[in-house]
Formats: structure tokens, C-alpha cells, sequence
């Protein structure tokens, strides 16, 4: 079973993916859409337009695209990513804990402390692809705040689920979930 949506004036078929017995959810992915990706870039771009920020930050790993084509567009020199897995040139690490809808264990997401340095007295605008429960993007404002940034924004492609009656949240588009005959379940 196939979702379809258009997405900043493209089409795309989304596959659904059971979560459990009853539920399921649209499958969004930009890895390997590099039209899809670029045109998203430029749509979210353009709805948070009015946020001043100083850096982006997304969490690792699907944010990453879309993070780095909406920076290459507007001319940022710099955005961070939290990591998934301290990496052995982080001089230190920040860590928080976040349980994605996707994700079926708990996971922790690791800022760099030179990154965090960067971050102190910065405005930052968070990004990711899809926000659902809101549990990575939690995480990404713990790290944000842990750092000494201010949240100046939260954006996203798709809100998905209670997120799109979230008033702190900028989307292009609302993601249904699905009843396990693939029916649309759309919030309200």
C-alpha cells in the first residue's frame, strides 16, 4: 500500500510501514531524492523566512540532506548535526535521550562540545524531515539549551499525527497516519 502526496510541487508515493497491529505510518525518505530534497529545501526556506537564526541544527541521519541543501541555498557557511554515536574527533560530547517513532530502542544523540561552543548565545532553528511524537526534536532542543542556544525556530517537511496541532511547528505538508487497511487517519 502506497500514500501519495505532493510535496513543494512534486509527487511522490509513500509506502506504508506497520508500526503495529492497528497502525501504520507513511514511509518519508529523501536519501537518494536529490529533486525531492532541493525542493523541499526551498519551500521550508521560504515558510521560515521571518526567523532569525544564527545556525541550523538537525539530528543525524535523514535530516542531514535536507539540513545541508537548506544551508547551501541560503548561503550558511555553517549548520551541526547531533550524532547518533560519539565520533572519535568529537573533542567531547553533550548527549540526550530520544525514543523515535521509527527507532525501535531507545537512542541518545550526541553534540560535539566544540560544536556547543558555537552554539552558546546563538539563535538556533531546528530542522528535521518528519516530526511525529516529537521526541527528536526534544532531544535536539535539550542539546540546544544544554549548549547555552536559544531555540529561534522548529521546522519540518511533514508533521505527522499530533504534531500538526503543534503551534511551535513549521511544515509544508501534514502526514496522516494510517489504519492498518490503509486508511487515512487525519488529525484533528
Amino acid at each position: 500500500m502506497y500514500y501519495e502526496m505532493n510535496l513543494a510541487g512534486l509527487q511522490r508515493r509513500l509506502p506504508l510501514c506497520p508500526l503495529n497491529d492497528d497502525l501504520m505510518i507513511g514511509a518519508f525518505v529523501i536519501f537518494g531524492d536529490p529533486e525531492l530534497t532541493v525542493a523541499c529545501a526551498g519551500a521550508l526556506l521560504d515558510r521560515v523566512s521571518d526567523i532569525d537564526y544564527d545556525y541550523m541544527l538537525t539530528a543525524e541521519a535523514k535530516g542531514i540532506p535536507l539540513i545541508h541543501e537548506m544551508a547551501r541555498q541560503h548561503g550558511d557557511k555553517k549548520y551541526f548535526v547531533a550524532r547518533k554515536v560519539p565520533k572519535l574527533y568529537m573533542s567531547g560530547v553533550f548527549e540526550v535521550d530520544v525514543r523515535s517513532i521509527t527507532t525501535e530502542k531507545e537512542q541518545k544523540l550526541y553534540l560535539d562540545t566544540a560544536d556547543a561552543e558555537m552554539i552558546r548565545g546563538k539563535k538556533i532553528l531546528l530542522v528535521d524531515d518528519v516530526i511525529s511524537t516529537g521526541e527528536s526534536l526534544h532531544a535536539l532542543e535539550q542539546l540546544t539549551l544544554a549548549a547555552g542556544g536559544e531555540i529561534a525556530g522548529r521546522a519540518a517537511i511533514l508533521a505527522e499525527g499530533d504534531a500538526t496541532k503543534r503551534g511551535d511547528l513549521i511544515f509544508l505538508e501534514e502526514l496522516p497516519l494510517f489504519k492498518h487497511d490503509g486508511t487515512p487517519i487525519m488529525a484533528e
